[in-house]
């Protein structure tokens, strides 16, 4: 068993997006990605199974050629080799926890 404190883990760096592996276990990986505002993930393809999941703030997230404004306690999921990214809001900060899964 792993308990994952997430109020612990978050921390911002105003130059670059914070990533943390949380998890990396063969059959799922968990990483807490914190960003300050305007600070983004590029979308990119993955041929995994993700759910993002909103921690904390507010932000835009893309999935293939939707744009979703997503706040706390929002979960979204994406398919392998879809397109995904997401972005800090204007004057907002945000903490995304993503879930990757292998395809089968």
């Amino acid at each position: 068993m792993e308990i994952l404190d997430l109020k612990k883990l978050i921390k911002f760096h105003p130059d670059k997006i914070s990533r943390e592996m949380l998890s990396d276990k063969p059959e799922m990986r968990v990483a807490l990605m914190c960003l300050e505002a305007g600070q983004e993930l590029q979308p990119h393809k993955a041929p995994l199974r993700l759910l993002m999941y909103c921690v904390q703030g507010k932000g835009t997230f893309i999935v293939g050629e939707e744009e979703i404004t997503a706040d706390e306690k929002t979960a979204i999921l994406c398919d392998p080799l879809v397109p995904h990214g997401f972005r800090a809001d204007k004057g907002e900060r945000l903490v995304v926890m993503a879930v990757v899964t292998p395809v089968e």
